[in-house]
């Protein structure tokens, strides 16, 4: 299992906004899970190890775009009709034998091959539509251009061209592509295995007795759905009781047979604190200090050299940490390319003032505005533990480092929880 550099992730404490801590990291990062070859049916959602070349051209050969006739472009009139033989037929997968001379036309069907010709060749496809078939001859009405309704050898993709890039996650579009390019089985890196547990004397699992003080785990589920929407395979090590030897073995083991270690919680100076110093007994562990909100220093170290994730504890900062920060770099260990999120322009409908220098996401619905237009309404309630707030909003309002001061009427960036997987 390959392993991360010592001190991968140490940091001087600094406040840092996002983008740079990012790429920083994404500098220091290498992937760590292993690849595998598989058939082309078994690789949707993996990420390409290598570069993949095409190796036929996508089409391989001219072929018609509709069903009409093939003809020479130089063998129609101008302004008044063509009237032409017609020699043959093709139909996909059933190309015209022989060579169309010119002066002729061939009935072709929609992915037939284009003919081969003499003195060059068939350049022109007429659609069936506009002439009309008389006998044994088509009369062709003026006015087509040339090369109509021909598709082009190649010209989606040429031979020896480089198609898809290492690290792009395969979608149904990717393999489709793949497949068009020749490619039967790809080399693909496994899912990054990820080992998750929550600690805390004070929380237990749901469904069972709550005792006084106690809460019910929210944060495990939450993480497991996240990571396996970045396509890791997830190990529930559940809650672990907040003990320094126990999570020193604990930690130990799942660093043993996994990619990557996350918790949430737990990670403070507190006297009943024990995930830093058990991760600290056999690595390191840093903090992140990040100019964001909702969230608070995220603990990055290592476990024996496997990356370890600390998110904070309130479930609406461990969600929105993982998702703009420790996403991306663990797609990357697993050595996915990560995508940048998408955002769209919305018009804000509320008054907000924030600090400069920090980042900020404001939990929101949309709301139409009558005209076309979309308005987005912030939530009342802004606590970082208010799960209602994701539950009963349509995504989240970026105002960006620079930004103090958000009016009514201002146009803001707008996430959907679509676009964060969630």
């Amino acid at each position: 299992m390959a392993q991360l550099s010592d001190d991968c992730f140490a940091h001087g404490g600094a406040l840092m906004r996002l983008d740079d801590a990012l790429a920083e990291l994404g500098q220091r990062l290498t992937p760590v899970a292993a690849t595998e070859t598989l058939p082309l049916q078994d690789c949707r959602g993996r990420a390409l190890a290598q570069p993949l070349e095409a190796w036929v051209s996508v089409p391989p050969r001219d072929n018609s775009a509709v069903d009409g006739y093939a003809v020479y472009f130089d063998d129609l009139s101008s302004d008044a009709e063509t009237v032409l033989p017609v020699i043959g037929r093709a139909a996909a997968g059933h190309p015209f034998a022989g060579s169309q001379p010119h002066g002729t036309a061939v009935r072709v069907l929609t992915g037939a091959v284009m003919p081969e010709g003499q003195n060059g060749a068939p350049d022109t496809v007429m659609m069936q539509e506009d002439c009309r078939l008389e006998g044994e001859r088509v009369i062709i009405r003026p006015g087509i251009k040339r090369g109509a309704n021909r598709r082009l050898a190649g010209e989606d993709v040429r031979s020896g061209e480089a198609v898809l890039s290492a690290g792009r996650i395969l979608g149904p579009a990717e393999l489709a592509l793949a497949a068009a390019a020749g490619h039967a089985v790809l080399n693909v890196y496994r899912p990054l295995r990820v080992a998750l547990l929550s600690t805390g004397d004070e929380v237990h699992p749901a469904g069972g007795p709550l005792p006084p003080g106690g809460i019910y785990d929210a944060n495990r589920p939450l993480l497991s759905a996240l990571l396996a929407q970045a396509g890791c395979n997830v190990t529930d090590l559940g809650i672990q009781p907040d003990r320094r030897d126990h999570l020193i073995r604990i930690f130990a083991e799942a660093a043993e047979s996994h990619d990557a270690v996350i918790s949430s919680g737990g990670v403070s100076t507190g006297d009943e604190d024990h995930v830093k110093a058990a991760i600290e007994a056999s690595g390191s562990l840093h903090f992140w200090r990040l100019a964001i909100k909702p969230g608070r220093p995220v603990a990055l170290g290592q476990i024996n050299r496997v990356p370890f994730f600390g998110l904070p504890g309130n479930p609406v900062a461990a969600m929105l940490t993982f998702c703009f920060f420790a996403r991306p770099l663990l797609l990357q260990l697993g050595g996915a390319t990560p995508a940048p999120l998408r955002s769209y322009p919305v018009m804000s409908g509320f008054s907000y003032k924030k600090k400069s220098d920090r980042r900020e996401w404001v939990r929101v619905s949309l709301v139409a505005d009558g005209a076309g237009n979309w308005r987005a309404e912030k939530y009342p309630v802004d606590g970082a533990g208010v799960i209602t707030s994701l539950t009963r909003t349509d995504g989240l309002v970026e105002l960006a480092e620079d930004v103090t001061l958000l009016r009514p009427g201002d146009s803001v960036a707008y996430y959907p929880y679509a676009a964060l997987q969630l």
